[in-house]
């Protein structure tokens, strides 16, 4: 998003359901040549802006799903995938245009080809224009980083099979979701899927750019299909159980939001009165107020692709002054 969104307080977490487990930062191998790259979190563990990634190592190269946000995270990323295998990378897919997924794509060695779907890589394309290095941050960037945004070389529009040595690869179109150009990745012989951010296990779902109806509906179909194995956008590996929490979570959140339109709460109030039960202990559980704003816009007529910024920051603006109000910090 190009228009930052102001600060949410945290709420408190629901002393009344146990808190979701945590994850460590590691390489895990989901089947041969076959590996997940997971950002660890966990309660108290921001998982903002912490992606993960899937890479199969062909017979003469790797194939990677996602880049991560920032210099440290896919250099860090680069050099965990090179104690795998020091084949070259031949392609990158990503899975949607939000940053913490495209930024990374200028450190991916090998200048390998951006696999997207039209709509990311015209998402991507504004992005480009900015600062010339990256700003110094801890754990993100030294500062000295050039910076360069890498829209995609490749545009996919329906499903699309691409080969790793043996290993097939679809990549598939599953959109309206998380974004409005969302790209899974499927192993259909080894029953693995890269979800990108169509998957946030014990992670609250981001829905700022996403159409949360539609998104359940490619919940629903991922469910019929001949998968063991998912890696998520953001959470652990996972499967179809973890698959079916999250929608439950938009599910009730969905119920919830429109108890509060019919009542004619404004988003923020609504979002300050909702409890999600177990949902409410996950990590980043203040993204209910971008979600309620969501689901509000679905409500009455005026959902599209485009994040509601300005109402978005004002259902913030309520929301925080009515949890400080509670004598939340």
């Amino acid at each position: 998003m190009r228009t930052p969104i102001a600060a949410v307080i945290t709420p408190p977490q629901n002393p009344n359901f146990p808190l979701p487990p945590s994850w460590e930062t590691e390489v895990r191998e989901l089947a041969p040549n076959v590996y997940a790259y997971i950002q660890g979190g966990g309660p108290g563990k921001s998982n903002v802006g912490r992606s993960n990634a899937m890479f199969i190592v062909g017979k003469e190269n790797i194939f990677l799903v996602d880049a991560l946000a920032a210099p440290l995270h896919t250099k860090a990323m680069v050099a965990a995938i090179r104690r795998v295998s020091d084949k070259p990378f031949r392609f990158v897919v990503n899975s949607h245009y939000h940053p913490d997924h495209v930024f990374g794509n200028q450190f991916i060695p090998d200048r390998p080809d951006v696999i997207s779907s039209p709509f990311t890589r015209q998402q991507v394309l504004p992005m480009v224009s900015g600062p010339a290095h990256w700003e110094a941050q801890p754990g993100w960037a030294n500062g000295d980083e050039e910076r360069r945004i890498l829209p995609a070389t490749i545009t996919i529009e329906g499903k699309t099979t691409v080969y790793a040595g043996d290993v097939v690869i679809e990549l598939l179109p599953l959109a309206p979701a998380h974004t409005y150009g969302d790209v899974a990745v499927y192993l259909p012989q080894l029953k693995v899927m890269a979800l990108g951010d169509i998957g946030f296990f014990y992670v609250a779902p981001f829905c700022i750019s996403g159409n949360p109806s539609e998104w359940l509906k490619v919940c629903d179909r991922i469910e019929q299909m001949d998968v063991d194995t998912m890696v998520p956008g953001h959470g652990p590996v996972g499967g179809k159980a973890q698959l079916a929490e999250m929608a439950d979570y938009l599910r009730v959140l969905r119920m919830e939001a429109k108890k509060r339109y019919d009542a004619r709460l404004t988003p923020g109030a609504a979002a300050a009165d909702i409890s999600l039960g177990k949902f409410d202990n996950w990590v980043g559980p203040e993204q209910i107020v971008m979600n309620v704003v969501r689901f509000y816009m679905e409500f009455d007529g005026t959902l599209g692709p485009a994040a509601n910024l300005l109402g978005t920051n004002a259902a913030v603006q309520e929301y925080n002054s009515i949890v400080r109000g509670r004598g939340a910090k």
